[in-house]
């Protein structure tokens, strides 16, 4: 009788779990649907009738979509490729340097990789809202305000993820099969390429669909750094749709935006099994 009780308050409990799940991904879901929907939706009817099906009169077809890529002088497609660049060399270069740094850390036991490492966790704590206006100036004084350059900078605030998650991994790994390597001859560099970069693939791919789909939706640190008359990403792009007064075109706003989430969102849901593992893979004791 007791058991059947235990089973009956279990599954109540799941129950009410499962519907308050479903209530927080219906919140979460709902800015994405409002987007959809006022993306083919005449502007004069994205206020007034926000959540309202585009039908009828408010439909606007395409028209937003190309309104979107042809408004002003700069044309979307190059935002396209400064975000795709900039996004590429950025996750690029943390996981190289990351995972080297992680490697190192975690088989040199000393004070310093220990600080080091208490270093890169606590920068993930700090708000960005900190050191942007220092950054700005800095960035300038050293020439890194270009897409080819501003990796650098998120080579440093994407670190402290990235080294916590591959430290965690590489104390997993058997330190035997790098004294083996070297046995065979090969030195730290063929070492690492070799022997410990096979065995990251998992963080690795983790490590790179959080870092890409981070530096993709970035606003702020572009914005700041970069020179909006010669370089804008797609977020960029689309704060500077605005007409005349400051007056603002959102249907064309938010078809831009459905453009620059889509790609993130097909990545996100192709990709989300590997971040599960990568996660997993690297959460082991230290």
């Amino acid at each position: 009788m007791n058991t059947k009780k235990t089973l009956s308050a279990e599954a109540r409990r799941k129950t009410v779990l499962s519907a308050a799940l479903a209530v927080i991904c219906v919140i979460y879901v709902l800015p994405v649907v409002a987007v959809v929907i006022n993306s083919f939706k005449l502007n004069t009817f994205v206020k007034t009738d926000t959540f309202a099906l585009p039908t009828g009169e408010m439909y606007a077809g395409f028209e937003n979509f190309i309104k979107g890529m042809t408004f002003g002088n700069y044309p979307f497609a190059k935002s396209v490729l400064y975000s795709v660049v900039i996004t590429l060399l950025s996750t690029a270069l943390i996981l190289l340097c990351t995972s080297m740094a992680a490697w190192y850390i975690a088989r040199v036991n000393s004070l310093f990789c220990k600080a080091l490492y208490f270093l890169c966790v606590f920068s993930m704590v700090v708000p960005f809202q900190m050191v942007m206006f220092t950054l700005s100036k800095t960035a300038n004084s050293l020439h890194l305000n270009t897409p080819w350059t501003i990796p650098i900078i998120y080579l440093g605030f994407g670190a402290g993820l990235a080294i916590f998650m591959f430290v965690g991994f590489v104390k997993s790994i058997p330190l035997e099969i790098e004294e083996a390597a070297a046995i065979d001859g090969c030195g730290p560099l063929r070492t690492y390429f070799s022997v410990v970069v096979p065995m990251l693939k998992p963080t690795m791919v983790s490590v790179g669909i959080l870092e890409i789909m981070w530096v993709w939706n970035d606003f702020l640190l572009p914005y700041l750094v970069l020179d909006k008359n010669l370089y804008r990403t797609i977020p960029i792009h689309i704060q500077y749709l605005k007409g005349s007064y400051g007056t603002v075109d959102l249907g064309a706003t938010m078809a831009l935006i459905l453009l620059s989430i889509i790609p993130v969102i097909v990545f996100y849901l192709t990709c989300q099994k590997h971040i599960i593992k990568g996660v997993a893979a690297g959460a082991v004791k230290g």
